[in-house]
């Protein structure tokens, strides 16, 4: 992570939340933002960005979640945190952290940091629409999204680290280690070699997980060191927290297990 100036595409992505987060600003309208409940908390995918009448489709990755004084989310590309201040229905950035990888997606990014500068944007909201927009008329069009939800879902790891580092799994273990809560207090899935059951009592952004229940096979390399690592998250308690289609995991002891939710078409 970099620590740079925000683009305009954090600032328009960031004001979405903020402009709710102080709680003070006033509308004079249904879809004005201080008519609506508070968008902290809310995944706000972006659909398109409008310059000079002329619409790009955002990436599917493209997205905006919002904390109080906070904003995080990707551009379709490169993520983003941010600190964000407001006054009335405008806002203004102060310092962000931002990812520079270079992307396919550079275009889009591209767009929204030529087409809306530094200036202030005002917002509007339409039951789950969004809609940000620069003095000059440019707009940025954004959809909130519920969380996925924590039981139920098949969650597949994607990532191991300890709280500093992350890595993600080798691609021949990409898909064989995945996790699911059930409604019943228990927890079943895959190690990346070994299937596991176990107790899961869920509360408070914390799951108290039992001693893991596994298969017996004998597993090498990649597969066996994945498996070692996410072992380490039972028979204890683990912090989680959910972010749309994602989902964290912290063990006391640091390791962090990072998971997205299946594709509920595959198999």
């Amino acid at each position: 992570m970099q620590k740079q100036r925000l683009t305009p595409t954090v600032m328009a992505l960031a004001a979405a939340g903020m402009l709710t987060a102080c709680g003070t600003e006033t509308g004079s309208g249904s879809g004005s933002v201080g008519s609506q409940p508070s968008l902290s908390g809310v995944h706000w995918s972006v659909e398109s960005v409008t310059v000079d009448g002329k619409k790009q489709q955002a990436p599917a990755d493209a997205y905006v979640k919002i904390g109080k004084g906070r904003a995080e989310g990707n551009y379709g590309c490169n993520g983003f945190t941010a600190d964000v201040s407001t006054k009335g229905d405008t806002v203004d950035f102060a310092d962000a952290l931002s990812t520079k990888r270079g992307c396919a997606e550079q275009d889009f990014e591209d767009a929204f940091k030529g087409a809306l500068g530094k200036g202030e944007l005002k917002a509007a909201v339409e039951g789950d629409r969004l809609t940000l927009t620069t003095d000059k008329g440019d707009r940025v069009a954004l959809t909130s999204e519920p969380d996925v939800p924590l039981t139920g879902t098949k969650w597949e790891v994607n990532a191991v680290g300890d709280g500093e580092t992350t890595a993600s799994l080798p691609k021949d273990v990409l898909g064989k280690a995945h996790l699911t809560f059930g409604e019943d207090g228990t927890v079943r899935g895959k190690l990346g070699c070994n299937t596991v059951t176990a107790k899961a009592e869920v509360t408070d952004g914390h799951i108290t997980l039992g001693a893991p229940r596994t298969t017996r096979m004998m597993c090498q390399g990649a597969e066996g060191e994945t498996e070692k690592k996410l072992l380490k998250l039972f028979d204890g308690k683990v912090s989680y927290r959910l972010s749309h289609d994602g989902l964290s995991l912290t063990a006391a002891d640091g390791t962090v297990v990072s998971a997205n939710a299946a594709d509920p078409k595959k198999p």
